[in-house]
């Protein structure tokens, strides 16, 4: 089969084409602005790659054409259509698909599928989960919306029953408004937590907690829904109706538990000592992450005592926390936090494994599209409250970011664009500080930069 992918470039749709290309399809695509790392990985595969969504493209004439979220009916300012491809795919009356239906009817058809859902943690917690199952023995196959360092690529078939995927509640396509969860069908399901988000596309929290139980719904009797026993919201999503097995986690009533710090732990199966985590990551939400991830292995036989050791070995995920230089005593970090919570809980995980009077300089960018919109602004203080001082690009934002963190006084600073923003950063820093730069993009390249002008 050929498939022509629309929005090749994305850590999803790129991880599809992968698995596809190794299961023995022929692969090509198109995105606007074809950008490392994916085109790197793609182009390696022999995938060949197109700038753009002309409708020239479709001389290509593939079996079907899967279309990325990324692609809409939009049209620009002059009235042409934005995606002409699309619409010339539309008028010939073409075969078309979405990411999540291809890969559910081609690769996830006939697997043990493991879902991991939840507004944070996603990525890490199915690397973990999947790094688990390696270490077990059971060769799963995976799809993560990052790069495992374990593993060093984003997808893969694997060889046993077992398939690992990331289950994103973003919405599948222009044409299916479902979340793209709830085309994978698990037999072990993760709802790691649940707040709001994704403000451009869910009026409320309701909305999001509805299409969890979407989820929940195609769960088979003798499945499993490991659920994070902290979370009301996920509680009401159950209360919603549940017809699987639940085990919890976090809480102290849940199955699954952890006594001592989040970087050495016990874990506990309902009160009694099962495992222990000893690792190099911080930070109680991956302790977290990790019993949700120790729960689903479990479904599958892998006892606990099993997954805590294989966790000792687990080398997180690029952009997670990931260490890009250290000059002059300075160190520079690279993470995706972008929501609220995240950002608090990422400050929080490094002022744990600080020494007292080193400080965090928190450099980030407001750019998903919740917080591109200002839904969350108000909370940006209190994600800061434990960095001693913050940095925020604002450039592209239709909101004040300097009203928003007016509350932060002379600790927070914000800056039109990079090359301003870490000027004001390197001016601040000195020995022993941590700068932890935080965006769920490319951040114009502001980790070399800083690095750059901290070495000068």
């Amino acid at each position: 089969m050929h498939i022509h992918i629309l929005g090749i470039c994305g850590t999803f749709m790129g991880g599809l084409a992968a698995l596809a290309r190794e299961a023995g399809h022929k692969v090509t695509g198109c995105d606007a602005g074809v950008y490392p790392p994916m085109s790197d990985q793609l182009r390696a595969l022999g995938i060949a790659l197109i700038e753009g969504f002309g409708a020239d493209q479709m001389a290509i004439k593939p079996d079907v054409w899967v279309i990325g979220n990324v692609v809409s009916r939009a049209r620009r300012e002059d009235g042409s259509p934005k995606f002409p491809l699309m619409e010339a795919i539309l008028d010939a009356g073409q075969p078309y698909t979405s990411g999540p239906q291809w890969l559910s009817e081609h690769v996830l058809q006939g697997r043990h599928v493991l879902a991991v859902a939840g507004t944070h943690g996603k990525t890490t917690t199915t690397s973990m989960l999947a790094w688990i199952l390696e270490h077990a023995g059971l060769e799963p196959g995976f799809l993560v919306g990052g790069v495992p360092m374990n593993f060093g690529v984003s997808a893969r078939l694997g060889q046993g029953e077992a398939f690992v995927i990331e289950a994103d509640e973003y919405d599948t396509a222009f044409f299916d408004k479902r979340s793209k969860f709830v085309h994978y069908r698990p037999r072990t399901a993760i709802l790691n937590n649940l707040e709001f988000d994704h403000a451009d596309i869910f009026d409320n929290l309701a909305a999001i907690e509805r299409q969890f139980h979407h989820l929940l719904r195609t769960v088979p009797s003798t499945g499993r829904v490991v659920v994070n026993g902290l979370e009301e919201s996920l509680t009401r999503v159950l209360h919603q109706g549940c017809w699987s097995e639940v085990r919890s986690f976090g809480a102290a009533v849940s199955d699954f538990t952890a006594r001592g710090e989040p970087e050495s732990f016990e874990v506990l199966l309902r009160g009694a000592s099962a495992g222990r985590v000893e690792w190099a990551l911080g930070g109680v939400h991956n302790q977290l992450n990790a019993l949700a991830a120790i729960a689903a292995a479990d479904h599958l036989g892998v006892a606990p005592e099993v997954a805590a050791v294989a966790l000792g070995s687990f080398q997180n995920v690029k952009r997670r926390m990931e260490t890009r230089g250290t000059v002059r005593g300075i160190t520079v970090y690279d993470d995706f936090a972008h929501h609220p919570t995240a950002i608090r809980t990422t400050v929080d995980g490094l002022r744990r494994r600080l020494a007292p009077g080193q400080r965090i300089l928190a450099v980030f960018e407001p750019r998903s599209n919740t917080m591109k919109l200002g839904t969350m602004k108000s909370q940006l203080p209190w994600s800061l409250e434990q960095a001693d001082l913050a940095f925020c690009h604002s450039g592209g934002l239709d909101w004040d970011a300097g009203e928003a963190l007016a509350s932060m006084g002379p600790r927070a600073v914000v800056a039109g664009d990079i090359d301003t923003l870490v000027r004001l950063v390197v001016a601040q820093a000195r020995e022993g500080d941590q700068i932890l730069c935080m965006s769920n993009g490319g951040f114009g390249g502001v980790h070399a930069k800083l690095l750059e002008a901290l070495g000068r």
